[in-house]
C-alpha cells in the first residue's frame, strides 16, 4: 500500500522524465548488413535469431559487430553455422509474433531471443508478457522445429546511463520482474536456457545514445550465448 502511494506521488515526475528521455534520446539506426549468413566447417547448426533493436544491432554500424555476427564467429569454429535474423526496433513479444507470421516456415536447430525492454518500459502487464512469450516459445518449437532456445535476460535498466532517477528505479524494478519470468521459463521448459545480461552498463560499454549496447556488450553477449549453446547442443564447443 505504501509503495503504491509513493508511486502515485512520484508519477508526475516519472512521466515528465519519460517524455524528456524520448525527446533527448538519440535515434540510432539498425545495423546494416545481410540478415542471413553462414560460415565455418563441421556439423551443420541452423540458428534463428529474433528480437528487438538489440537483436537488430542498434548501437553498432554493421551486423558483423552485433549479436548475429559475433555469434557466427564463435559458432563457426566448430560448425557449419547458418543463421537468420528476424528483428525490428521497438519490437515487443506480441509484435514479434505477428512478424513471424509472415516468415516462411523452415527448420532451425536452435533459436536466440532478445526481447523484453520494450514490453517492460511500454507498460505491458506481466500477465500479457508471460502469455505472449509463451506463445513465442511454442511457435519456435512447433513451426520452426527448434529444440533449443536461448533466452536472453533483460539488461539492468536501473543502471542505464540515459535514464534519470526515479524513472531509472521504476524501469529497473519492472525489468527485474520481467526477467524473473524468463528465468521461470528456463526452469519449467527443458528446451529453454536463460542467459543473463548483467554486463557493465557504463558509457564505455554502451552505444552513444546511452541506451543500446555498444561493441563491448555485443561481444560479451555473444560469448554468453555461444557458451549456453555449447552446453545445450551436442558436439558444440564455444570459444570463451
Amino acid at each position: 500500500m505504501i509503495r503504491r502511494v509513493l508511486f502515485l506521488m512520484a508519477f508526475p515526475v516519472i512521466l515528465l522524465q519519460a517524455l524528456w528521455v524520448v525527446m533527448r534520446a538519440q535515434k540510432l539506426p539498425e545495423a546494416s548488413g545481410a540478415r542471413t549468413g553462414s560460415a565455418g566447417h563441421g556439423p551443420p547448426l541452423r540458428i534463428l535469431i529474433v528480437g528487438d533493436s538489440s537483436a537488430a544491432g542498434v548501437g553498432v554500424d554493421h551486423l558483423t559487430d552485433a549479436l548475429p555476427g559475433q555469434l557466427e564467429v564463435r559458432l563457426a569454429e566448430h560448425h557449419l553455422v547458418s543463421w537468420k535474423l528476424v528483428a525490428k526496433s521497438g519490437a515487443t513479444a506480441g509484435s514479434l509474433l505477428r512478424m513471424l507470421d509472415d516468415v516462411v516456415d523452415e527448420p532451425f536447430d536452435a533459436a536466440v531471443i532478445a526481447l523484453g525492454v520494450n514490453d517492460s518500459k511500454n507498460g505491458v502487464s506481466e500477465r500479457n508478457w508471460r502469455r505472449h512469450y509463451t506463445a513465442l516459445l511454442n511457435m519456435l518449437e512447433t513451426r520452426f522445429g527448434v529444440t533449443k532456445i536461448c533466452v536472453s535476460g533483460l539488461p539492468p535498466l536501473g543502471e542505464f546511463p540515459l535514464l534519470p532517477a526515479p524513472l531509472r528505479l521504476v524501469l529497473g524494478r519492472r525489468a527485474l520482474q520481467f526477467d524473473k519470468i524468463l528465468r521461470e521459463f528456463a526452469d519449467e521448459r527443458g528446451s529453454v536456457t536463460y542467459v543473463s545480461l548483467t554486463f557493465p552498463m557504463d558509457h564505455n560499454a554502451m552505444a552513444s545514445d546511452g541506451f543500446h549496447p555498444g561493441p563491448l556488450v555485443y561481444n560479451a553477449w555473444a560469448a554468453q550465448v555461444a557458451m549456453a549453446l555449447a552446453q545445450e547442443t551436442s558436439g558444440l564447443h564455444a570459444d570463451q
